[in-house]
């Protein structure tokens, strides 16, 4: 059967910024370890840690542009646009844009902060 999400479960931030991670499927609000899905909301200016995380992960922009870095450069992902990372790939997002960004994560297996691995 079915099952419908009525609500997100707010998952504290990591960066220099407030940012809002509402997580609708994953380990926290669906019990989910398979796939995480969650909305993000990032201010102008948010950068979190640089990661390399043990799980793919693809990201939807909705409005906005996040900037992802990675091993050998980097690159603006705008709305509209979606951009895939593979688990052991180096990685860090910001969003210097004065729009900030709003966006759509989604991690195969679901996103964990055992399995993220942030730089330190």
């Amino acid at each position: 059967m079915p099952r419908r999400i009525d609500s997100a479960t707010v998952i504290p931030a990591e960066g220099n910024k407030p940012k809002i991670i509402e997580e609708f499927v994953g380990r926290v609000n669906s019990g989910d370890s398979g796939v995480s899905i969650a909305k993000m909301t990032s201010p102008e200016g948010w950068e979190e840690p640089g990661q390399r995380p043990e799980f793919d992960e693809i990201t939807l922009v909705l409005k906005g542009s996040l900037r992802v870095d990675f091993d050998g450069g980097s690159m603006d992902v705008n709305a509209g646009q979606a951009v895939v990372t593979k688990a052991g790939e180096w990685v860090r997002y910001s969003t210097p844009g004065e729009e900030g960004a709003e966006y759509v994560a989604i991690c195969m297996p679901a996103f964990s902060p055992e399995t993220v691995h942030r730089d330190a």
